[in-house]
């Protein structure tokens, strides 16, 4: 038996296993199924997940929620949703608390003022999960971490934070955690957390990931970000690989042999132990799927594929196709009254919303409207899927189309050094030595990105813009920074008492919120695989979005499977789950549905892009 996943039941200290790789390839299905192993083997296991669009409940198929909550039918076992809103509450709460008896309310105020940016939330959230590793209850504590660019600025905090506690605590004293000395606390805190994540005898890191050649690059790169900052990742899961047995057919067998191709390169570059996982003919829901997924899991090899299909029966039944109603795609994406149009793609991670805005982009280009792709992704891969290197400037790809991406580095310096240029000459010089304090701030990379992201909507350039946003979670919350910073900068400038740019800045975001809001200049879709949890996760965010006063207007159901490539039991079996699926997409979320088929070969470099889109149209 390898070592995979393993813990010594004498070990004295809890055990810590994260999860990581780009949404979409598995990883909360492993990670729970591997928190059944343990727990089923006698030890006291908790789960836990810390990502904003956290899908637990809906494998587990029942309610979880922000506390600790035992698992119907599986001993030693229990679960928790982080929740952002409520541990933001709880965080604040807790710096204040102290200063409530012997402050005066405006003093207290202030504090809260100082605790109200964009980037408290996510600070919030690694301090509850700091939490559980301070404690001793747990013989095994599992974390279904966020997808992967999340994870890694999740994980660079403790680093980040403690730094910046340290040289605050040297300069005026201020943060916008708050006051240095209410955290001075947290310098040991975080710094505890950052020895047990680099302590591989306590924490693993286990990788999760399709095998594609962009999950592989993406779980390359994510691995070596980790080792830059002292954690070494452990073992890699792939998962999702094609039974031979089921590849009957041209289409399945060349899928079949890419996925070969690429596992022969992860066997010649990963020097890691590996754990091979086969598609199941359903997805994974219920206590009872997920034990079946722990002994897969657990009892196969590790170091070779399996030669067994774990194909459940397939009783045939009457296939009822969903078929949709008509869509005006160029209503939807091309520009009306001369007016630029901003298109906003997103979902659950691994969805394929890169390649989907990358159809749109290039068909609004082909329309003979220059087009902007954007992506916000700190796990971007536009660059992969269009074959050619995306930077910080805009590149041409094709006649009328160009890609940009925003690099949250490179917008931190401009968005710095922009804003002390504008603010030298109009204060004093404590004054600009206490914005360059508050802008090294960790935190100020969102807010640079988000400003970079205000440029490129107010532009006059291109007639498009078409965004591949981050994963689910984190893009709702970089698309709700408008209302929230616009708030935190009418205070910021109120407090320095100039009028003159406090109206500019909110006539500016104003504008930015209405252009968001408006429907004929602003087309917010949704992209899912017909699968209940990417259908879950869409339905809140379209109801988180209209929360904001933003109306989503069309679904993108991608990796349809083609009627005619379903010739066996197995295949069928996943197409009539789509079906259904897709019936209930049309039903909940009473928008149209684009279908997009999935194509024989992944979608690499303009060639295939095109002929992708040309499909699509015919």
């Amino acid at each position: 038996m390898s070592k995979l996943f393993t813990t010594s039941p004498l070990h004295p200290f809890t055990q810590y296993i994260f999860f990581s790789g780009k949404g979409g390839v598995g990883k909360t299905t492993m990670a729970c199924a591997t928190a059944i192993h343990h727990a089923t083997e006698g030890k006291k296991t908790l789960i836990v997940t810390t990502d904003p669009a956290s899908n637990l409940a809906d494998v587990f198929e029942q309610e979880i929620g922000h506390k600790i909550t035992p698992i119907k039918g599986i001993d030693n076992l229990s679960a928790m949703e982080i929740d952002p809103d409520e541990a933001t509450r709880e965080y604040k709460e807790k710096i204040i608390a102290p200063f409530r008896e012997i402050m005066p309310d405006d003093v207290i105020a202030s504090i809260d003022e100082q605790l109200s940016g964009p980037c408290t939330t996510e600070m919030a959230a690694f301090d509850r999960f700091i939490d559980f590793m301070e404690g001793d209850e747990y013989d095994v504590i599992v974390f279904d971490t966020a997808p992967t660019g999340h994870t890694i600025r999740l994980l660079e905090l403790p680093v980040d934070w403690s730094k910046h506690i340290e040289e605050s605590a040297k300069g005026s004293g201020q943060t916008c955690l708050g006051p240095v000395q209410t955290i001075q606390e947290s310098k040991d805190k975080y710094d505890r957390a950052t020895a047990l994540l680099k302590n591989p005898d306590r924490t693993r890191f286990i990788f999760v990931m399709r095998p594609e050649e962009l999950s592989l690059y993406e779980t390359l790169r994510a691995s070596k970000e980790l080792e830059s900052i002292g954690i070494k990742s452990g073992e890699i899961i792939i998962n999702g690989i094609l039974p031979e047995e089921v590849c009957e057919i041209d289409f399945f067998k060349k899928k079949y042999e890419s996925q070969q191709k690429v596992i022969k390169e992860i066997e010649r570059i990963i020097d890691k132990p590996k754990r091979y996982m086969l598609l199941r003919n359903s997805e994974v829901k219920g206590i009872n799927a997920l034990k079946d997924v722990a002994q897969e899991l657990f009892t196969a090899s590790p170091l070779r594929p399996l030669t067994h299909s774990p194909i459940h029966p397939f009783t045939a039944s009457p296939l009822h196709p969903f078929t949709p109603s008509p869509i005006n795609i160029n209503r939807l994406w091309l520009p009306q009254n001369k007016r630029t149009k901003a298109l906003f793609f997103t979902g659950k991670g691994g969805v394929g919303k890169t390649t989907v805005s990358c159809l749109a982009a290039l068909y609004t280009a082909q329309k003979g409207f220059r087009t902007l792709l954007v992506t916000t992704d700190p796990a971007a891969h536009i660059g992969e899927v269009l074959d050619v290197k995306v930077g910080s400037s805009p590149v041409k790809v094709a006649e009328n189309l160009y890609a940009v991406m925003v690099d949250q580095e490179t917008a931190f310096k401009e968005y710095k050094e922009r804003v002390l240029n504008d603010a030298r000459g109009k204060y004093s010089e404590d004054m600009i030595a206490a914005m360059e304090e508050e802008l090294n701030s960790p935190c100020t990379e969102e807010m640079a990105a988000f400003d970079k992201f205000i440029q490129f909507i107010e532009g006059k350039d291109y007639e498009v813009i078409v965004f591949d946003t981050a994963p689910t979670g984190h893009t709702l919350r970089l698309l709700s920074l408008p209302f929230d910073y616009a708030k935190q900068v009418e205070m910021m400038v109120s407090s320095q008492e100039a009028s003159k740019a406090r109206e500019e800045t909110q006539d500016r975001f104003r504008e930015i919120i209405n252009i968001l809001k408006d429907k004929d200049r602003t087309v917010f879709s949704l992209v899912l695989y017909p699968e209940s949890t990417p259908i879950l996760e869409s339905y809140r965010a379209m109801l988180d979005l209209k929360d904001a006063g933003i109306e989503t207007q069309l679904v993108v159901a991608n990796l349809i499977l083609p009627e005619e490539v379903c010739i066996n039991d197995f295949f069928k079996s996943r197409r009539a789950m789509q079906m259904r699926y897709l019936r209930e997409i049309n039903d909940r979320f009473n928008l149209p549905v684009l279908q997009i088929p999935m194509m024989q070969d992944e979608i690499r470099g303009l060639v295939s892009l095109k002929n992708a889109l040309q499909a699509l149209n015919s």
